[in-house]
């Protein structure tokens, strides 16, 4: 073996390095664990050989990629309310058919279970349905309210306008506000 690859590996294990600066263990296990024969090679070949910490953050931004990368929805989201109308239906709908499944089980093995989840599988698909025609409503009721009407009498359209001037009217509170402070509460009358 050469000198070279016997101060190679020292140097990575945390032994005194050539400008006498000693690396802890925990910082020579890394660098172990991070260093290849092939990096140091290319280090050395660029002529002058980089510290182990810095080397390791250039490789590290180097190499850095992101976990996962946003993609713009195909679809807009659902409106909040229309949303949790359609989650509540959904569990309903699953309990529906959890019910039907062990009254068919229950009656199958002639439990006397099976005339209780009968009746109670009757009931929840009754639930059910009105869950379902509940997210069609709530859907219908928010598309009036918030949705784009182009008549002229469209409550939408008014809502919109209050809500914009609320906001306008918030924005020109906060810019006031802001101005104060920036004065140094010059304008204030009592600091509370």
């Amino acid at each position: 073996m050469g000198s070279d690859t016997v101060t190679g590996t020292a140097e990575r294990r945390g032994a005194p390095r050539a400008a006498g600066v000693q690396g802890t263990a925990h910082q020579g296990a890394e660098a172990a664990d991070r260093d290849s024969p092939a990096d140091e090679a290319e280090s050395t070949a660029r002529g002058a050989r980089v510290p182990a910490q810095l080397g390791r953050d250039v490789r590290e931004q180097q190499y850095y990629r992101p976990l996962w990368v946003e993609e713009p929805a195909r679809r807009r989201r659902l409106p909040d309310p229309v949303r949790t109308a359609a989650v509540r239906s959904v569990l309903l709908i699953a309990l529906t058919l959890i019910q039907a499944m062990v009254a068919f089980l229950c009656t199958m093995a002639g439990s006397w279970l099976a005339f209780p989840m009968v009746i109670s599988s009757v009931v929840s698909t009754i639930v059910a349905t009105w869950g379902a025609l509940d997210v069609w409503v709530t859907r219908q009721v928010w598309n009036q309210r918030n949705g784009v009407v182009s008549t002229p009498s469209s409550t939408a359209r008014a809502l919109r306008r209050e809500r914009r001037r609320a906001r306008r009217q918030a924005r020109a509170d906060e810019r006031t506000q802001e101005r104060i402070r920036r004065r140094g509460g010059a304008g204030q009358l009592s600091h509370s």
